[in-house]
């Protein structure tokens, strides 16, 4: 383990078991008896500084991740009673989110959700202490100070995406604050915003490049890092959720000052859109390129288009270090890839129990993806779509992507290449798992309860058939033991910097040039052609493109098909304004229990989703309504 590891994952640690419990109102510091102490020299203020990012660490657990947990790209059974990991947040889709006990409650800390508002409290505490130390270089000082204002932002950014209007805390409480003090009151949502750019553009200058000393200081913010979220926060304010959103006209504060501008600002998508092209010059004046070198590390005998399968796999589960693609992620590892890789070994039965494979990918969400023409399936006119639930044999045009000989379901065949790296499904090949060449490569056999991949204990199910194979290392072993090749989940990566770009200029300006450049760089390393060329050649809807609003679409689809499973789309669905389409019809997987390929191949309902115009913000649990009454609840709870 690196030492900056060591050293932060025991802040942490002390951060977790003594803040774990405390309110959001208790923004009054509590250790003002030790401040001269934590601050007395360099080593112990570094040592708050790592205090500062511990929430941002455990913002890594992705069960607990409002973007990944609730977008409907992964469902998990209800019925399990869990003892790996609090469930809450994959339950928000059936409708059980309350106001009496939230789930990923952010605003109080409890049922899945960190403290932000101690994270807060610590970088003010971080910044009223920072001359105090009286070794720390006035560079080193400068850095630190840019670091914290970033987190600063960040943590106030996590929760406007979450409650829209937010409690600024510009600074902590004096110890002998009143109790109307403690009542803070929520800023408008463009005054939130407002700040936390403004927070980002005093920390960018003062930012490092690049980090010299990785074996020390790996994971801690560049100033691409921060110009990259920058572009981000200006394009989440720009979208429909929080730009002159009808939905939220009438809501205001308790002293009637409406939270939400009705009125829709058209100049918010050209800020978004030079921030974004300004974060990708940064990006790639400091070496970051889009990943396309296939893997080299243990693999055998491997076919060019397998090849391509294992490039895009690897640009998600490569190391951190080797990977020219991200640009930011977190330090602590993707720990959940026993619940993403199917049994394909008879050894591998016994280990069910603790690895149970239970992430599960609707059938919608593998229907996302383009055909190998790169449109949608549904537009695409040669592709059988009305046919796309009868079986077919695989042969061996398609070996390198299922097996030949294996009766499979026709929609898997003439897919784009990140079907096949990112979803796992009934006679596709999966590489890796201890074996290196394609000649001998496991395929995954999941039809009926007697399939190595198929149904067991209620606890070892995956419920819909299909499992996301991109958050599966290669090089991951599960036989008579798992061995897991960690890896760390990006944040950002370049490839949905270039889509958001893409999308912040085609709203600003329309379809210019440079939109099509942007999505057709992604889609080139996906082994497609350009969106014009896709679609004027194979699509039912030839002039899609040409249109603002029909590369709108387009550019939604692509972003969801890139960074699917990467904790993007719970997010960008909501300032959409399309999660409530999306969880509108049910979720299905296949007929899991049926051993005939003919039976299995039929859809049937593993969720109905309970989504409604309430759900687009969290509410407030009603307690803490009770105690400030500076609150009032969001709209429609």
């Amino acid at each position: 383990m690196k030492p900056s590891y060591y050293k932060l994952i025991c802040v942490i640690v002390l951060c977790s078991m003594s803040l774990s419990c405390k309110k959001y109102l208790d923004v009054t510091p509590d250790n003002v008896g030790t401040l001269e102490y934590a601050f007395r020299n360099r080593n112990e203020a570094e040592n708050y500084l790592f205090s500062c990012y511990a929430t941002m660490t455990q913002l890594n657990n992705v069960v607990n991740d409002p973007g990944f947990a609730t977008s409907a790209e992964i469902v998990y059974p209800n019925t399990l009673n869990d003892h790996y990991f609090n469930e809450v947040g994959f339950n928000m889709i059936r409708g059980l989110q309350t106001t009496a006990s939230p789930s990923l409650n952010y605003w109080d800390a409890t049922n899945g959700g960190s403290s932000m508002f101690q994270a807060l409290r610590r970088c003010n505490t971080m910044l009223e202490n920072i001359d105090k130390p009286i070794d720390l270089s006035a560079s080193e000082k400068k850095r630190w100070i840019a670091e914290v204002k970033f987190l600063k932002a960040y943590y106030h950014y996590f929760m406007i995406r979450l409650y829209g209007p937010m409690i600024l805390i510009k600074d902590n409480n004096v110890v002998n604050a009143s109790t109307d003090q403690v009542k803070r009151k929520r800023s408008s949502v463009d005054d939130s915003f407002a700040y936390v750019i403004s927070l980002m553009d005093e920390a960018i200058p003062d930012l490092p490049s690049v980090i010299e000393s990785q074996a020390t200081e790996f994971g801690r913010i560049t100033k691409f890092i921060a110009m990259s979220v920058k572009a981000e926060m200006l394009t989440t304010a720009a979208s429909p959720l929080f730009n002159g959103n009808p939905d939220y006209a009438n809501y205001k504060d308790n002293d009637g000052k409406p939270l939400f501008s009705s009125t829709y600002d058209a100049n918010k998508w050209k800020l978004a859109a030079d921030a974004c092209k300004a974060a990708i010059t940064e990006c790639e004046a400091q070496g970051l390129h889009l990943y396309t070198t296939p893997p080299t590390v243990s693999v055998g005998n491997v076919s060019d288009k397998l090849k391509k399968v294992l490039t895009l796999q690897a640009m998600i589960t490569d190391k951190w270090e080797q990977n020219p693609e991200l640009i930011w992620a977190l330090n602590y590892t993707f720990g959940y890839q026993g619940f993403t890789i199917p049994r394909m070994t008879d050894k591998s039965e016994s280990l069910a129990s603790t690895y149970p494979s239970t992430f599960a990918v609707p059938i919608s969400m593998g229907e996302m993806y383009y055909s190998n023409n790169g449109v949608p399936i549904n537009e695409d006119k040669t592709f059988d779509y009305n046919n796309r639930y009868n079986t077919q044999v695989g042969d061996d045009a398609n070996a390198s992507y299922i097996k030949s000989g294996y009766t499979t379901a026709k929609v898997h065949f003439n897919r784009e290449l990140r079907f096949y790296a990112n979803i796992g499904f009934d006679g596709g090949i999966w590489f890796g798992n201890g074996k290196i060449d394609e000649s001998s490569a496991y395929y995954v056999q999941a039809r009926g309860p007697y399939a190595l991949a198929g149904p067991k204990s209620l606890s070892a199910t995956n419920i819909t058939g299909y499992w996301p194979k991109k958050l599966a290392n290669y090089l991951s072993v599960y036989d008579d033991v798992f061995t897991s090749v960690d890896f760390h989940m990006p944040r950002m990566r370049l490839a949905g910097l270039y889509l958001l770009y893409a999308e912040a200029l085609n709203e600003s300006q329309g379809p210019v040039a440079d939109v099509y450049t942007y999505i057709d760089k992604v889609r080139a390393r996906a082994g497609l052609d350009g969106v014009q060329a896709s679609w004027a050649n194979f699509s039912k809807n030839p002039a899609k493109p040409s249109t603002k609003e029909g590369l709108r679409d387009i550019i939604h689809q692509e972003r969801r098909i890139e960074l699917a499973f990467e904790g993007q789309a719970g997010y960008d669905l909501r300032r959409w304004k399309e999660l409530q389409g999306v969880l509108s019809r049910p979720l299905q997987g296949w007929s899991i229990n049926e051993g005939e390929a003919v039976n299995y191949y039929r859809p049937q309902t593993v969720i109905t989703p309970v989504f409604g115009l309430k759900d687009y913000l969290w509410p407030i649990q009603t307690s803490d309504i009770v105690v400030d009454n500076n609150l009032n609840q969001n709209p429609y709870w």
